[in-house]
């Protein structure tokens, strides 16, 4: 195995809420509205309660893999992702324990100012809304150099001959116009591609690609897919931390899979372990839930029952006691560690 490259340990990311929105708030729906709205205000703390939206989680990622991240929404992948490049606004949000080991150097020991010098250039995020993701006010060849520019001591005639030459890697049409174009006068693929090319122009080792295609109609989301597998088969030891729903993206993409749920790791194994032999009930549900190509529905597909529950109200228990069909009365008492089956299966279920 390749060396590793990110070490995630023990993690916890908590959001501090007033007391009576219990309930209200999930672990990535509203990640973003925390790190980018509520907590530039600065509020204190006294007297609010500690949502979990990260709880003790450990995961590593070696160098040249592609590991997935599922889960529904609001089981903490994205405030996962936000808090590995601590993103995560204070004092609403807060990364309250853990270490994010990169390349043996503890990115939570940093300050401000050197954390910025990993991002974009060491670690980079695909994020999951193009249009959004994107200064409206700035031109899109202007977006990408000053990623360059705030990394790399580079001339501007390189800078932009750099941005063309990524944007044409990427596919979109007619770089050398858009490149002059705000992103409202592109279309939702073409931002995405921005996106994708902002992220790899420095050529960073690991990438968090976080739901890259879920704003996007089902023929350019293949299109963007495919971009996203030619260009890591391409870059042998770029290392990517693939976030989604997409069951089917994983089995292509990906070498392990991480599954999430109400802030927690519940299983981690290789993708034949996870399609051939689950062993989560949670992990067993969701591919329950997918229909397989070509296969014969009768009535109404699989679903799990009930719904992912606010942050505030995790059963006390294994996090996912109050929907399991294989329940059993320890699960309601005491959440279960996370267990080693094998070299590479960790399993958190009192079945194991």
């Amino acid at each position: 195995m390749n060396n590793k490259l990110l070490e995630v340990k023990n993690l916890s990311t908590y959001f501090f809420v007033e007391p009576g929105d219990e309930g209200k708030y999930h672990a990535d729906s509203d990640a973003e509205k925390f790190t980018e709205g509520i907590g530039k205000y600065g509020r204190k703390l006294k007297g609010k309660i500690p949502a979990k939206a990260v709880d003790n989680v450990s995961f590593d990622i070696y160098e040249g893999e592609i590991v997935g991240m599922v889960g529904e929404s609001g089981s903490g992948k994205s405030v996962t992702a936000y808090s590995i490049l601590r993103l995560i606004q204070e004092p609403v949000g807060k990364i309250v324990s853990g270490n994010i080991i990169f390349k043996g150097n503890d990115l939570m020991k940093l300050p401000e100012d050197e954390i910025r010098k990993y991002r974009g250039k060491e670690i980079s995020m695909i994020f999951q809304e193009p249009m959004t993701a994107l200064n409206p006010v700035m031109k899109i060849g202007k977006q990408i150099t000053e990623v360059l520019f705030e990394h790399e001591k580079i001339s501007k005639t390189d800078a932009l001959e750099r941005t063309l030459d990524m944007l044409k890697l990427t596919g979109l049409p007619e770089p050398e116009r858009r490149i002059f174009e705000y992103p409202h006068q592109l279309s939702g693929g073409m931002c995405q591609r921005v996106i994708i090319a902002m992220a790899l122009i420095c050529n960073p080792p690991l990438i968090i690609a976080d739901e890259p295609t879920t704003a996007l109609d089902v023929t350019i989301q293949a299109q963007i897919l495919e971009l996203i597998k030619n260009i890591m088969s391409e870059r042998n030891h770029t290392s990517m931390l693939l976030i989604t729903h997409n069951l089917g993206i994983v089995s292509d993409l990906c070498k392990r899979v991480i599954v999430m749920y109400g802030g927690t790791i519940q299983e981690i194994a290789g993708v034949p372990d996870i399609f051939n032999v689950p062993k989560h009930p949670y992990t067993v549900a969701l591919l329950e839930s997918v229909p397989a190509a070509g296969e014969k529905t009768e009535g109404k597909l699989k679903t799990i029952p009930g719904v992912v529950p606010g942050l505030l109200e995790m059963p006390s228990g294994c996090k996912f006691c109050s929907r399991c069909t294989k329940v059993m009365d320890i699960c309601r008492e005491i959440e279960p560690d996370l267990k080693q089956l094998s070299e590479n299966c960790f399993v958190r279920c009192h079945l194991y």
